[in-house]
Formats: structure tokens, sequence, C-alpha cells
């Protein structure tokens, strides 16, 4: 039996009355505890535990469980972080870390340096792709046992510190000793962008960071310059974060006073968010792809664009994410991300999906329910709710509920899931390939890479040769290896961008959209 629960349970009471008197801001009189009177009871809890209780526990680890526990009995969308969590959690909404600026892999028990990130220090002192880092500090960074997580702890560290680093340079074949100072690595959102054709231009971003209004700005402005009339703004399988950045990208597609957002508390507060004059691709054609994985700060976006009749929404059905989250220190380092308000779509929708305070796995299992009733192949599958019908200025009909539903739809392509067996295996095989033929694709830029990338086979036949599969492959299925083992290489050799212009070749949606403007 596990004995932990009842303490759980009792703590769990003690915590939720004081972070209740946390978050009651306005403390009423006549109340029956008073703010130190709530203090001193968990501190009183917490004393009989650690000094009397029977046996010996980690009191920090009941606490965290049972702040877990109150937390878990909310919406879906509170949660609570642990310190270390929220470090995590901070560095990706931030867009930056510090540390010494690559990216790496664990390859032969070796860290290889795969990408040396722009902006970052490794870059300053001039490290490459394909360096072996030996040491850091008085660290070994070779050998088994290296994972990924013990690598970061060792790399990161304070700004402005000091890091003695051992390389290995295979072109040289020398182990070269550099030292640089710690300081401020981007941690990029926008991860693609680029001309589809001349008059098409592509943006595809990962999350709503604090960089990431900035990091699109750019983008948004030399596209523009490149001579882009229209714009396919990708927040597929985005999962969102802060509301204001979306707003000011929202803000750059409508004109001045457009209403963007709003929000609403529990006291019947109301927030609004209008466009300012400040848009510069308020005249473009605009398409925002969209999927069931698109949430929260990308509904807003689609949502805004939806209800001003500005733009097309392509894609399934999202996620379906209405609340907005607040993140409350605890004093300690720890954190809770709670639920404050309900956001609302300009013409008054909430696209939040239902969801009960039990938090059924079910909720988050977005792909797996919709695939089983069909609505990821079928427009005619997706369920709305009647009863929350809402009209555009132009007349189009919108509803909330549950997502934002495309303004025209695109399945899933099947045929882009092959089996596991033969991918199996293919970033390795591609990563060992580049390190070992970095002089063969030197001043390769993207564009000639895709064009002129194995045309006689001879690399895809070698990877498919140490598969155990039965050959030759069927046309279709040889074609979609070949098509992940070309995006794959890109990968490697430039980023993510590279990745993206190479899978996209042939993205349904991306196709949808030159239908689209080819009909006009």
């Amino acid at each position: 039996m596990n004995n932990k629960g009842p303490i759980y349970l009792g703590i769990a009471v003690a915590v939720g009355i004081l972070i209740g008197s946390f978050l009651n801001f306005e403390n009423k009189s006549g109340s029956i505890f008073g703010a130190s009177a709530e203090e001193s009871k968990i501190k009183r809890l917490i004393n009989y535990i650690q000094y009397d209780y029977v046996d010996e526990v980690n009191t920090e680890e009941l606490l965290d469980g049972a702040i877990n526990q109150i937390v878990g009995k909310l919406d879906p969308h509170s949660v609570y972080f642990t310190k270390e969590q929220l470090q995590r959690e901070t560095e990706e909404l931030q867009g930056n870390f510090v540390g010494i600026g690559v990216q790496f892999r664990i390859f032969a028990d070796s860290v290889v340096v795969s990408r040396v990130l722009e902006g970052g220090p490794s870059e300053r002192i001039g490290l490459k792709a394909g360096d072996r880092i030996l040491k850091a500090n008085s660290d070994s960074l070779s050998g088994v046992g290296l994972d990924n997580n013990g690598v970061m702890k060792i790399l990161k560290g304070q700004p402005n510190t000091e890091v003695e680093l051992s390389i290995y340079r295979r072109s040289v074949d020398k182990v070269l000793p550099y030292t640089l100072t710690r300081g401020d690595v981007p941690i990029k959102s926008v991860t693609s962008s680029y001309m589809i054709n001349e008059d098409i231009g592509y943006i595809k971003l990962d999350r709503f960071a604090m960089t990431s209004y900035d990091e699109f700005k750019i983008e948004l402005d030399q596209l523009i310059n490149k001579g882009m009339t229209t714009l396919v703004f990708d927040l597929r399988d985005n999962g969102g974060g802060f509301m204001n950045i979306a707003n000011q990208i929202a803000d750059e597609f409508l004109e001045k006073d457009k209403l963007i957002v709003f929000t609403k508390n529990k006291k019947g507060d109301v927030m609004k968010d209008f466009a300012t004059s400040t848009g510069s691709f308020e005249d473009g054609k605009v398409f925002v792809l969209i999927n069931e994985n698109s949430a929260s700060a990308s509904e807003i976006i689609a949502g805004a664009l939806q209800d001003n009749d500005r733009g097309t929404i392509i894609g399934r059905r999202s996620f379906g994410k209405g609340l907005v989250q607040q993140t409350m220190g605890l004093g300690d380092g720890s954190a809770i991300r709670l639920t404050t308000a309900r956001y609302y779509t300009p013409t008054g929708r909430s696209i939040q999906k239902p969801y009960n305070l039990s938090r059924s796995k079910e909720y988050y299992e977005t792909f797996s329910e919709r695939y089983s009733n069909g609505e990821l192949v079928s427009a005619d599958s997706i369920k709305v709710n009647d009863s929350l019908k809402f009209v555009t200025p132009k007349g189009k009909v919108v509803f909330g509920g549950g997502g934002i539903v495309p303004d025209t739809f695109v399945g899933i392509d099947t045929t882009q899931y092959i089996q596991n067996r033969y991918v199996r295996g293919l970033n390795e095989f591609s990563f060992e390939y580049v390190d070992n033929n970095r002089d063969k694709f030197k001043g390769l830029d993207v564009d000639k890479f895709i064009a002129e990338f194995d045309q006689d086979g001879e690399i895809l036949n070698k990877y498919l040769s140490q598969l155990d599969v039965n050959l030759p492959l069927a046309p279709a299925t040889r074609k979609r290896v070949e098509d992940y083992l070309k995006a794959s290489f890109a990968q490697n050799l430039y980023d993510e961008n590279g990745f993206y212009q190479v899978i996209q070749i042939d993205d349904s949606m991306i196709e949808t959209v030159k239908e689209l403007e080819n009909s006009n």
C-alpha cells in the first residue's frame, strides 16, 4: 500500500487553503483564517511530518505532489511547475538560454557539434559543425554513458562564465583548445522562411515566444522585399505561447481599430485588443495553415483573421483552447500557471472545447479521437455546435465551442505515413554520411542541393541496403523514403529551414494554396 496517499491528502488540504489565500487578492474581513494563520498552518504541518513522522520522507517531494493534486482538480491547462521545470519552460518562451551556442548529438560515444548557432558564443570563436567536444573544463564529454541532459548541464551555465573546451577537429586531425564566455543563445521560433515562387512567401512559426514577433517581422519584411504578395503563414502543430505576441503578429495583417481578441475574467472584466495602424501586410493575401495541434495563440490569430473576413484559413479543425493562463511564483522558484480568463474571437465566440475537472486523458488525445470519428479525412465529419453559431461582418458563418474550423479543409495525407521500418535509423545514417563527407557538400546552397541531391539514387540505395526490408520497394514507398532522406540531409547540412523546403515540396496544404491562387 502507498503510505503517501493520506499525507498527500492532508498537505493538499492545507496547501489548498494557502494557495487560495494567495489567489484571493481581496482579503475579506471576517474571514476565518488570516494570512498569517494560513501560513502557520502549512508550516506546522510540514514541521510535524519532518520531525515527528515515524518514517523519513522528502517533504519537498510531498509538497510537489500535494500541489499537483490540487492544480489537477482545475481545468486542463492550469499546471504546476517545479523550479527545474519552470526554468526549461521559461527558456523556451523567452527565446534564449545561457550556454555555448551549439546543437549537438551523441554519436559513437562522442559529443558532435551538428550546428553552430548563429549569434552564439561558439560562432564567435570559430567552432564548426563536425567538431567533437572532448572536455568542458574538467568534465569529460566522451565515452560510454553520455546522455543529452548530462551534456546540457555541463555546457550551460551562468552568464559571462568562461569554459575551457578541448575540441577534436577531424579535418586537421588535431585536438584544439578553445576558451569561450557563455552568453545568451537564441532559440528561434521562426523555423522556416522562404519564397515558394515569385509571388508566394512562406513563414513557419512553431511557438509564440517573447522574441517571436521580432523574428516574424524580420522575415516578413525580407519576403516583402523579395516581391511577396501572398503569405502562407504555417501554424500547424504550434501549441501557443504569449498572447500579446499573437496580438502583435495579427496586427501586421489587420487594419487600424479592427478587434483582434478580447478576454473576460470571472469578475466580468473585459479587456479588448485592437489593431493599430502599423501593419505592414494589411493589403497582401494571407493563408493560415492549421491542424488539430494548433492551439491557443495560434487560434487567436486564425480566429482574428477569420472573424474579420481577412485571409483564408486552410487545414483541419484546430485544438480548441480558449483559456488564458498567468504564471504565479510560489516563492521557491516553482510556480503555478493558472487559468485566469477566457478569450473570445472578434465575433464573440469562445473556441474552448468542452472539458471536465477530472482531466481525462482524452482531452489531449486530439489526433486519435478525431481520426476515429473521420474528421481528419473528411470535412463532413467535423461536428459543430449549431447553438454556438456566429456571423462575420461579410456574412460568413463560424462556430464556437471546439476550435477553429478552417475555411478550406485539407485532410491528412495518408501516403505520408510510411512504415517505421523504412525510416528506422534514417537520421543517424544521414548525419554520419554528412559528417564523413562535409567537403563534398561545401559551398552548396539549399536551392542547388534540392535540385542536384542524389540524382542517381546511390545514397538512397546505400541506405536501403542496410535495412531489413524486401527490395525493390513499391514506387510510391520509395519516393516517400527518398523525400524523408533528402529532408534529413538538408536538416543536417543547413537547418530547419532546409528541412522544410524539402519536405514541403509535395505538401498538400501548400498545393491547395497554389490551386486557390491560380483559380483567382
